[in-house]
């Protein structure tokens, strides 16, 4: 009898930018995404993170908001309000791009962390599409994959303890688009190393 094999997994880098802590309360304001790479009994085999990437930025859901979380994407709310996309049409078009990308593959998000980035993310999926691409755990964070493959305490991880040869040459600028293009350079260079 035959072995099962396993679908490939096709890992989405995911970066979103947010105007509080928690997604209802808060906004997510903008969704950047991109192919990092695909996985399968062979091994894991990085894409070009530029080459397949979605982007859209987001009207408010509420009018709560933090300011010091606002700062961090320079996004203005108001512009938003007028310009932004509706989230359930920008959530049905980033679920149909997923699927597309990922066909043949199970999509799985990727994040550094994935925690914040996932909460915001699956919340806004299932309120306004009501389903995820990725399922309810589809979700791979980097920050544990390098605290695996390192041997540390996750609590003792961050990118300036990580070794320089991992860190992506791309910088961090608070777009999401950027810093998920960013994000897939640190995933596929954690992906192909082999730890300590």
């Amino acid at each position: 009898m035959a072995a099962h094999r396993p679908r490939p997994s096709l890992y989405v880098s995911v970066d979103i930018e947010a105007d509080g802590p928690i997604p209802g309360p808060y906004s997510m304001l903008s969704l950047g995404a991109c192919v990092a790479g695909r996985q399968d009994a062979g091994g894991y085999e990085a894409a070009d993170p530029e080459a397949a990437t979605f982007y859209r930025e987001l009207r408010p859901v509420s009018d709560a908001f933090v300011p010091e979380a606002l700062a961090v994407s320079g996004l203005d709310r108001e512009r938003l309000r007028a310009e932004g996309a509706e989230p359930a049409v920008a959530l049905a078009e980033f679920a149909a791009w997923v699927r597309e990308v990922s066909r043949g593959a199970q999509p799985v998000m990727c994040g550094y962390p994935a925690s914040y980035d996932w909460t915001f993310l699956y919340w806004y999926l299932m309120r306004f599409t009501g389903e995820s691409p990725f399922g309810h755990s589809g979700c791979l964070d980097m920050k544990t994959l390098y605290a695996t493959k390192a041997r540390l305490p996750l609590r003792a991880v961050a990118k300036r303890t990580m070794p320089r040869e991992l860190l992506p040459g791309r910088r961090h600028t608070h777009h999401a688009l950027d810093d998920a293009v960013e994000q897939a350079e640190l995933f596929s260079n954690l992906m192909a190393w082999p730890g300590v």
